[in-house]
């Protein structure tokens, strides 16, 4: 299993409420659709006022492939399409991260 990780950040003039709102509620389920999509994880921040200071970014997302061929293939869908157009309705491309990776249990 391969995993790509999307750090995003919300659009300008847009609360955290709202991009929370329209990321999970909208467009999550676009996501979704992604045909070789094994698994989708939205991760959205939580106050923590003994914690470290807020990230750089307003969420996470991981989406989960068989292989790079898997991931190449949703990546020519029309399903991805919609999500990739989907994106500027809330997110700020000019501050996004997005990296490949396998992911490295270190067990106990």
């Amino acid at each position: 299993m391969i995993k790509l990780v999307y750090c995003i950040t919300r659009r300008p003039g847009m609360s955290l409420e709202e991009f929370s709102r329209y990321w999970r509620d909208v467009h999550g389920p676009i996501g979704r659709r992604i045909p070789g999509l094994r698994r989708l994880v939205q991760s959205h921040p939580v106050s923590d006022p003994d914690g470290p200071s807020p990230a750089a970014f307003d969420g996470m997302a991981e989406l989960w492939f068989d292989d790079q061929a898997a991931l190449r293939a949703a990546r020519r869908s029309p399903e991805w399409q919609a999500s990739s157009e989907d994106e500027s309705n809330f997110i700020d491309h000019t501050r996004t991260a997005i990296f490949l990776t396998v992911e490295r249990e270190i067990p106990d």
